[in-house]
């Protein structure tokens, strides 16, 4: 590596090692952010994670096709579609299930509400005492 930096007119790192570098970075806080939505429960916080996430893959995407087209960076082989068939069932399954069981939760839930056993609060604006 020391004897690349040389070698490379005095540069820390070849142009092509420091944007792999920088891709495996993207992807690693890609990986990250959407961790961060998953398990954020304020939506502003999600919401900002999710912008995060996107901005992220959409930069990770953008560096990608840039080595690509200057063949810095080969993809994997090619996934026989028979198997990306066979991914995408198994998640339209999965996406199945979880909706199934929100909808049971939320209908069991649904079963424990109560109406308030207190007023509804009166907002205090307009009240001339609060003035």
């Amino acid at each position: 590596m020391y004897t690349q930096s040389l070698s490379s007119g005095g540069n820390f790192m070849q142009e092509q090692d420091l944007l792999k570098s920088i891709l495996a970075d993207l992807r690693r806080t890609s990986r990250e952010y959407t961790t961060a939505t998953t398990e954020s429960a304020c939506p502003t916080t999600r919401r900002m994670f999710n912008d995060l996430t996107n901005d992220t893959l959409r930069l990770q995407g953008e560096l990608f096709n840039l080595m690509q087209q200057n063949n810095m960076y080969s993809a994997s082989s090619k996934a026989l579609r028979q198997d990306v068939d066979k991914q995408i069932q198994s998640a339209h399954q999965t996406q199945q299930k979880c909706q199934q069981f929100i909808q049971e939760k939320n209908t069991q839930n649904s079963s424990y509400s109560q109406a308030p056993n207190v007023p509804q609060h009166q907002p205090n604006y307009g009240n001339p005492y609060y003035m």
